[in-house]
């Protein structure tokens, strides 16, 4: 069977990204991440929103500041990148955009990256931000995680932490193609191997090794894999993904897990579309949707 060409922006860049990454191997961790900046490109730049770098708790990252924006009400997102990629730069036009379209500000934080910082270090940093935000006049209730591919990982297991520890927890959080599943054996990594541009098990595999080794964390610890988490409790809950991503299962079982504990969950299926299609808001009209529809979600969450 041929393996479909891609009909859209992202998808010829997640093709593009493969044939280098295929020429060279051996391609440092380094070369990587400069290569996965190049996200930015599917997306749009978005009108009337400006950007500053700033730190919030000691953790750098993008404030994306929408005109006329609720200043009170803020989106801290954790960038995509299988935790050792991506970065503030990669995302902050999608967090214009999703900012934007609900009306508050964002953060895109720069956590610590692995291998040189595995877990838990990402979720430490992220519940700094959240920590400073709070020191600085932010109610918990007005704080929305958001968070893509390995981001909505760390979202989730941000909020678990808090859960945990019987702290006060986020308003709601949203996900875009969160990837959970550490034990690398989801279905779809199979059966839409040939409709994803971008993910193959070897990549995620070395990602989560990246990620977990050295760590003492195993790759069924709920906190590094959610989906052996128990949601009760969990704040309102937003789910996007592709259905022909590879990671679609990640999604799938999220939801039924969500569902089974009692989470306010909402699982919003991309027809056909790539990893994270969100990030081509401003240029397809299937993203500008899921960026209205997310925004939708993020408002009825404020007026509950």
């Amino acid at each position: 069977m041929t393996k479909p060409e891609p009909q859209d922006l992202l998808g010829r860049i997640y093709a593009q990204w493969v044939v280098e990454m295929s020429k060279y191997p051996d391609m440092s961790t380094e070369l990587l991440r400069i290569l996965f900046d190049d996200w930015q490109r599917a997306t749009a730049e978005p009108e009337d929103v400006t950007y500053r770098h700033t730190e919030f708790g000691g953790v750098p990252g993008i404030q994306v500041r929408p005109l006329g924006a609720d200043s009170s009400r803020i989106l801290v997102l954790m960038h995509g990148g299988g935790f050792a990629l991506g970065s503030s730069a990669s995302h902050r036009k999608l967090a214009g955009h999703l900012a934007k379209a609900c009306g508050v500000e964002a953060f895109v934080v720069d956590f610590r990256l692995a291998p040189e910082h595995p877990y838990p270090a990402a979720i430490e940093d992220g519940l700094s931000v959240i920590g400073a935000l709070v020191a600085r006049g932010h109610r918990m209730a007005d704080i929305t995680l958001v968070g893509d591919s390995a981001g909505g990982n760390l979202a989730i297991a941000m909020t678990l932490r808090l859960l945990d520890q019987g702290r006060e927890l986020p308003r709601q959080v949203l996900t875009m193609s969160p990837w959970l599943n550490m034990e690398n054996n989801g279905a779809t990594l199979e059966t839409n191997n040939d409709t994803d541009f971008l993910i193959a098990r070897e990549g995620l595999q070395a990602n989560i090794d990246r990620y977990l080794t050295g760590s003492g964390t195993g790759p069924t610890d709920p906190f590094a894999n959610p989906l052996y988490a128990d949601l009760t409790g969990f704040p309102r809950l937003y789910i996007t993904a592709g259905d022909v991503e590879a990671l679609f299962d990640d999604s799938v079982r999220l939801h039924a897990l969500a569902q089974k504990c009692g989470v306010d969950v909402t699982f919003s299926v991309g027809e056909g579309q790539q990893h994270v299609f969100p990030f081509l808001a401003g240029r397809h009209e299937r993203a500008d949707q899921e960026i209205r529809a997310m925004a939708a979600w993020c408002a009825a969450g404020y007026q509950n």
